[in-house]
């Protein structure tokens, strides 16, 4: 009898170890099948552009194209080895916006005359590729994300700094009226896209050890518990910082991100809605004034207003997106049959209208599902997470994301002001894929501890 139970439990726990090791390599299978099927989009996609503008498949995007889909695949073996429990759907879904980007830019370099190395679509391809290899390094590095918990104010200390950077003499840029890139020889930067990184760790760490004092006390009015006074300093202070983004690199879509993310990543870390109120009246105040008093910021008030007042001068970017988009219609013109090149910026500001002139609201629809995908599974990350510093910033991330497409998508179509946002993966930008290139390892990361380790809670 006791021999028959024995055998049994060895029985069991045999098949446990079996079924743990196929489960990964289920995940891992089936993120292989949908890396495969993501850069086949791309593919395709400049296969149809090539023989709709040129009549003839063209090479220009080889010499930079190959490299990308080595380093994807290459990052997939590094997450088998390191992360073998990560989200099978993250990683594909990066890699089917970078790709259809790349071909929507390629579109409009084809449109404006532009081929060899100074297409923007070559060199976008090349920094997907250092995105992609600078993200398999954070992975190698990190391994685990607690190690990010250890370092809070180190990594709010960074932010500060990137955030100071564009400000300095020499290195500090000015481009289309904003203040926030540097530049050093040939080589240009926007620290404030992998400051928002910073932040967010930073947030989840000072949150998770100041929550009880932030969500605990408070006086109720009108059935809402507000926080204390002496409580707002944290809310305070990082709306003085948003502002002064706005005032000094005259950037309103990163003070609305900065600010957006902090307050969002409070309420979800205390539960109360008078953050939110409070946070959310205080911007709108700042906005208000900065609209009255600062001509750069007026300007974008009354262009997302009045577009049509000056349609051949400063509403002319977001006339011809306007147009362009209505063109496109349901089912759009077809790749290389429309005219998203008329649009300025529209490699960078205006790619959604680009792939809504040429692919139709079809393909607008498809791109905004795959970013609500993907936002969906970072909060799926965050609402299933075995500690309070991994929940914290999984649905950080993800808000990030959702804000930063909000605020782009919103600008584009005139429900909110335009601002300097560009849409992630999509847009051609070399800081931009890199910061998000590393919100997918992180993501990575962080859904490979759900189901990896036993629940922790970490106090301070």
């Amino acid at each position: 009898m006791a021999n028959s139970f024995e055998k049994n439990r060895t029985s069991e726990t045999v098949l446990q170890r079996i079924t743990a090791i196929r489960a990964p390599r289920k995940l891992r299978t089936l993120e292989t099948a949908l890396l495969i099927f993501a850069l086949a989009i791309g593919i395709a996609a400049v296969v149809i552009i090539d023989l709709t503008v040129g009549q003839q498949l063209s090479t220009a995007l080889l010499p930079t194209g190959i490299p990308f889909v080595i380093s994807v695949f290459a990052l997939h073996l590094l997450v088998r080895k390191i992360a073998p429990d990560a989200d099978p759907l993250i990683m594909p879904i990066a890699v089917m916006l970078n790709s259809i980007g790349v071909a929507m830019i390629y579109r409009i370099d084809l449109g404006n005359g532009v081929s060899g190395w100074g297409a923007t679509s070559v060199r976008q391809l090349l920094w997907s590729t250092i995105a992609v290899i600078v993200a398999g390094a954070v992975l190698f590095v990190v391994k685990n994300h607690l190690v990010l918990y250890r370092y809070t104010y180190l990594f709010g200390l960074g932010a500060l700094v990137l955030l100071l950077l564009p400000m300095l003499p020499f290195i500090g840029q000015e481009l289309n009226g904003a203040r926030v890139w540097i530049r050093i020889g040939s080589f240009s930067f926007q620290p404030g896209e992998i400051a928002k990184i910073f932040l967010a760790i930073f947030f989840a760490g000072y949150l998770v050890r100041n929550r009880d004092a932030l969500s605990m006390v408070g006086k109720k009015f009108a059935g809402i518990r507000f926080p204390r006074g002496r409580d707002l300093g944290p809310l305070l202070a990082f709306w003085l910082v948003a502002m002064l983004v706005l005032v000094f690199q005259r950037d309103l879509g990163t003070s609305l991100l900065y600010f957006g993310l902090f307050l969002s990543m409070l309420y979800l870390a205390t539960g109360r809605i008078g953050w939110v109120i409070l946070g959310v009246g205080l911007f709108l105040v700042g906005g208000i004034v900065a609209s009255q008093t600062l001509s750069y910021v007026g300007r974008r008030f009354e262009n997302w207003l009045h577009p049509f007042n000056d349609p051949t001068n400063a509403g002319y970017q977001m006339v011809q997106g306007l147009f362009g988009m209505a063109n496109g219609g349901m089912t759009g013109t077809g790749l290389g049959q429309g005219y998203p090149h008329d649009t300025p910026v529209a490699e960078s500001d205006y790619i959604l209208p680009s792939i809504g002139e040429e692919l139709g609201l079809i393909g607008l629809f498809v791109v905004l599902a795959a970013y609500l995908l993907l936002v969906g599974r970072a909060m799926r990350i965050g609402f299933a997470g075995q500690d309070d510093f991994g929940k914290l910033l999984a649905s950080g991330l993800g808000f990030a994301i959702a804000l930063q497409v909000f605020v782009v998508a919103g600008g584009v179509t005139r429900v909110i002001p335009l601002t300097g946002l560009t849409a992630p993966f999509l847009a051609a930008g070399g800081s931009s894929l890199v910061s998000n290139w590393i919100i997918v390892v992180l993501l990575l990361l962080l859904s490979n501890s759900v189901r990896n380790r036993p629940k922790l809670v970490i106090r301070s």
